[in-house]
């Protein structure tokens, strides 16, 4: 179970929840919305401008408007639990403060635990069904936990995703797996771990995301396949998370001609109050992706997306391009007779059944004089870290002559670590001081450091006739926006490039596996290469490790692993 000093920052959020009935049209519609907030603290910290409002904007949205809840990106965790008690310091009705955490709260906010991604669990599943279930429920009960412990208290996730499309450029390595028995199994382990906990949790992306080759950031993704093969592969884990207890469905922005030929399945009446409400007898709350991707926002504009939303069946809409606008759009399909003021109490209602979930007066004594830096203790604790540890250690792959051997003491070769990203400016997982940097380092290895943005090097330099044995360390794998899950170019074209200049000395992949798989056929047995799942420090001193056995404590990078 839970303990008190989990709540710390849920004790400001503790407010009685009025009769929502009571409340005006604009105030139960505005409780259905969930906006976009940066993490930081400050105005001048704003790192999405374009989706993340200033204060002063906020605060009118919360306290005037009377939305809902606020889903937060960036900034360190201690940030977030100051950041989530002034937002519900602001709020007369308890927020919804969610987060997009599927690999731990550390994926999002800096200084709590960050997991491999979900798919080396389900890599793990592979031989050991047993084994990765329990991990999947304990990376469940430590989100959760460390959730709770800096004010959140909507976790969205798990993805219940079947990755059937190796060109999936926006689900890929966040999927459990490639096969709807892997996905629903993790999936509700996932859920299990969180149930001990008062948070919500929410499975996306309904009715499946998993085989598309188009980003839904960008544009709108079409699912071709019949009513027969999406009930048998896309539904399992969404059935199966609802069996579970799973609080919330996510929408997903795509056509699915089989069930709706207008619509996709986040603006569609078919799929949300047909499929999932009525077919599936899902009771909770039905939540759209976000309004702003392009697959929605580009089709159907700020205010009339959110309309058809609320029509199709969504009790939230989440990240409206602009909340001040949507509010009133909504109520005036609604005092036109569009949408029945019951289908706006239905979501309301199932809104504060969530609320009531989260709210635990009884805390609130117990809570009042303790210390405020007692949740930090609720963080990254030793026990968690040796989870992500054995989960990472688990799931990564080696092949080829390992480890390497050393140079010899006289050697006068150059040896180059070329570590290939796709945006370095992005790059959250690299630093001076982190093992795929540090570790070749004190082995004699010149860091060059490439991305997307880097001119390839002519063939007439001096690459081809100056030997240079290279560790090629490449960081890729599915992300939104990207708009493609393959390798970058510039990656692909290092790699031959090695290859056909025999100077490829070791590989390393951190991300996705079917970059793994692309190059395997191609790579000499001598060559030795590793794959991790996970791109953080951690992996990267338990990668190395193979490579260079005792590298980690030789330098004095062992806080990693």
């Amino acid at each position: 179970m839970y303990s008190v000093g989990v709540f710390l920052f849920l004790s400001e959020m503790i407010k009685p929840l009025p009769d929502f009935r009571a409340l005006s049209l604009e105030a139960q519609v505005a409780q259905m919305v969930v906006v976009r907030a940066s993490g930081y603290l400050f105005d001048h910290q704003i790192q999405y401008p374009a989706w993340e409002p200033p204060a002063a904007i906020l605060q009118r949205w919360v306290q005037d408007l009377g939305i809902g809840g606020v889903i937060l990106l960036g900034g360190s965790a201690a940030e977030l639990a100051v950041r989530s008690q002034q937002l519900q310091n602001w709020a007369t009705i308890p927020l919804f403060i969610a987060a997009d955490i599927e690999e731990g709260v550390g994926q999002r906010f800096t200084g709590a635990t960050w997991f491999p991604p979900p798919m080396a669990i389900g890599a793990i599943a592979r031989n050991d069904a047993h084994k990765a279930q329990r991990y999947a429920q304990e990376m469940g009960a430590i989100t959760a936990k460390e959730a709770l412990a800096i004010g959140i208290n909507w976790i969205l996730a798990p993805v219940a995703d079947v990755n059937n499309n190796p060109q999936n450029p926006v689900i890929n390595v966040r999927a459990f797996g490639e096969t709807p028995e892997t996905v629903s199994q993790l999936a509700c382990s996932f859920i299990q771990g969180t149930q001990d906990y008062p948070i919500l949790t929410a499975a996306k992306h309904f009715p499946g995301h998993g085989d598309t080759a188009t980003d839904s950031h960008l544009d709108l993704p079409v699912l071709p396949h019949s009513s027969a093969r999406l009930n048998q592969v896309e539904l399992p884990p969404f059935k199966a998370a609802i069996a579970a207890g799973v609080d919330a469905v996510m929408t997903a922005h795509l056509l699915i001609p089989a069930w709706d030929e207008q619509y996709p399945a986040t603006l569609s009446k078919q799929v949300l109050t047909q499929l999932l409400r009525t077919n599936l007898e899902f009771e909770g709350l039905i939540i759209t992706d976000a309004l702003v991707m392009g697959a929605i926002a580009n089709r159907y504009g700020a205010d009339e997306a959110p309309v058809l939303a609320v029509e199709a069946g969504a009790d939230i809409l989440l990240m409206p391009s602009n909340p001040e606008t949507a509010i009133p759009a909504v109520c005036n399909a609604v005092t036109s007779g569009r949408i029945s003021h019951e289908r706006i109490l239905s979501a309301v209602e199932r809104i504060w059944r969530a609320k009531h979930r989260i709210v635990e007066p009884g805390l609130v004594n117990n809570l009042s004089q303790q210390n405020p830096p007692t949740f930090l203790h609720q963080l990254s604790q030793p026990a968690t870290l040796k989870t992500v540890t054995n989960i990472l250690q688990d799931s990564q792959r080696i092949g080829g002559s390992l480890p390497l051997p050393p140079e010899p003491p006289n050697s006068n070769r150059s040896l180059r670590n070329l570590i290939v990203v796709d945006d370095s400016l992005t790059c959250k997982v690299l630093g001076r001081q982190v093992p795929a940097v540090a570790i070749p380092q004190q082995r004699g290895y010149e860091l060059q450091l490439v991305d997307r943005n880097t001119p390839f090097p002519s063939e007439n330099l001096s690459y081809t006739t100056t030997m240079q044995p290279t560790l090629l360390q490449l960081f890729i794998r599915g992300n939104p926006f990207r708009g493609t899950a393959g390798l970058t170019a510039v990656a692909g074209e290092w790699f031959k490039r090695l290859l056909r200049t025999q100077e490829l000395q070791a590989l390393v992949i951190y991300g996705s596996p079917y970059v793994l798989e692309q190059f395997l056929p191609e790579l000499s047995p001598a060559i030795p290469y590793v794959f991790s799942y996970g791109q953080t420090p951690t992996a990267q001193a338990i990668a190395l490790e193979a490579l260079f056995p005792q590298a980690a404590l030789a330098q004095n990078v062992t806080e990693f692993i």
